[in-house]
């Protein structure tokens, strides 16, 4: 089973190193989606299934957490892993976000901390 990931940021670096730490892990890809902000995001959901999604929460037009509410919305999306990769510190958002199921890695973030949360959250999956 191959894992179809959406990585959402405006920063194009950090997308690219979240593809990288990904293709350096033992994880199955898919196809790697890439959008600059929230509404782009939610444009590409509404085209293809998407196994997992990594989001940053502040991004122009539409940020994270907006997005986050309407994907948790949506009963076709509702289930899908979220990992937050912020440099957010407000522990009144984050655990706001954690209470509807997001997993959060702060920024700077190294490979194997996003591999670490990738594998804990995939387990999970596959005990439910």
């Amino acid at each position: 089973m191959s894992l179809n990931i959406l990585i959402v940021d405006d920063s194009a670096v950090i997308r690219k190193m979240i593809i990288k730490t990904l293709g350096l892990s033992a994880l199955p890809l898919g196809e790697v989606c890439e959008a600059g902000n929230g509404q782009e995001a939610l444009d590409i959901m509404d085209r293809q299934w998407i196994d997992l999604v990594f989001a940053d929460l502040n991004m122009p037009v539409m940020d994270g957490e907006v997005m986050i509410e309407k994907i948790r919305s949506n009963p076709e999306w509702a289930d899908v892993p979220i990992i937050v990769v912020s440099t957010e510190g407000s522990r009144t958002r984050i655990e706001r976000l954690q209470s509807q199921g997001v997993r959060f890695v702060h920024k700077p973030f190294s490979p194997e901390q996003i591999c670490r949360v990738v594998d804990n959250l995939l387990e999970l999956c596959h005990e439910e």
